[in-house]
């Protein structure tokens, strides 16, 4: 299989977006294309070590640069505004994955997705239900609606300074994260954060309840853990968000609130194939979380990779296709 250029994406233009993908493997009328959707601060090279094996297995296969991220950058009406904030609702985010069916030629696909491109293949059932094919959720679960604006739920658990808080203000948490982009993406892929770490009170609490904003003040020789990619993976990242800046990225956290209003009327059952993914150490997404996800999926299969944290795709690429690999050949065999 012909490896891929990481460096020259095929654009594609889609409503109000000029949409980066990676592509390979050979199309196929009789095996569903598998389209991988990244997360928050990623880009599509973080399937970097999944596509080719996908495609060796004889699946067509596309990693898109999601809206507001890498090449692919701000939709095209975005006025770079807190009037443009919408244009990253989930409404969007699923559309872009039925307009990008739309210009491959395909009817539907199977949606995998990681940390925020998780809670965005979850919702394809409902926002475009005959253009999905199936769902494997890698580190995201499957979150039936809760009572409440999730904000308030972030509030409760970690507080008015975690990220998830913090980036609903317009306008701060960019300014702070693109002032020096290196320290903001080291500050989020280490190995291991955990308590494991000989910092004061204050500290600890700052980094267990991931207050982003507050640790990017800090000395980062202080850090716990250790840089998790090696320099030369790394480097994509860091020019990535050098350019498009984190701002687009952070609008997807300003739609939490939106997201859930949006939702109020679907249902809470998935009736397709569904394959979830939990990593053992993930502290923002831990495996606990999918609990739930049986009482709502009936045509469910769960894995746990053990020792992982949540940049799985980097941490445990082997295991993580290794476990794709089994429930694609059971359940879509090429």
């Amino acid at each position: 299989m012909t490896n891929i250029d990481w460096t020259t994406p095929r654009f594609i233009d889609l409503p109000d977006l000029r949409m980066a993908v990676f592509e390979t493997g050979q199309r196929s009328s009789t095996t569903p294309t598998i389209i991988l959707c990244h997360g928050f601060p990623e880009i599509a090279y973080s399937w970097r070590h999944i596509m080719t094996p996908l495609a060796n297995l004889g699946f067509h296969v596309v990693a898109p640069d999601l809206r507001g991220f890498g090449a692919t950058g701000n939709p095209l009406s975005d006025t770079g505004d807190d009037t443009s904030v919408n244009l990253f609702d989930m409404q969007h985010l699923c559309d872009d994955m039925a307009h990008l069916l739309d210009a491959l030629g395909l009817e539907e696909a199977i949606f995998t997705g990681h940390d925020w491109g998780g809670f965005v293949v979850w919702q394809m059932p409902f926002y475009h239900p005959n253009r999905t094919k199936a769902v494997i959720g890698i580190n995201t679960p499957f979150i039936p609606r809760q009572e409440i604006d999730p904000i308030e739920i972030f509030k409760a658990i970690w507080g008015k300074d975690s990220y998830l808080v913090r980036f609903q203000e317009y306008g701060v948490a960019e300014k702070i994260l693109d002032e020096n982009p290196r320290k903001t993406l080291l500050a989020s892929y280490r190995s291991p954060t955990g308590s494991n770490f000989n910092g004061d009170e204050a500290t600890q609490k700052m980094w267990k309840n991931f207050e982003l904003l507050n640790i990017l003040k800090s000395d980062e020789t202080q850090w716990p853990g250790h840089q998790l990619l090696p320099d030369a993976e790394f480097q994509p990242y860091i020019d990535a968000f050098s350019k498009t800046g984190f701002r687009g990225g952070v609008n997807w956290y300003r739609n939490f609130t939106r997201n859930w209003e949006l939702s109020e009327n679907f249902p809470d059952k998935i009736d397709l194939p569904c394959l979830m993914i939990c990593a053992e150490k993930d502290p923002v997404l831990p495996p606990a979380m999918a609990d739930v996800m049986p009482e709502h999926i009936a045509d469910l299969e769960t894995k746990l990779i053990k020792n992982c944290g949540h940049w799985t795709q980097s941490e445990k690429p082997d295991e993580l296709f290794g476990f794709m690999k089994d429930w694609l050949e059971k359940r879509f065999p090429v």
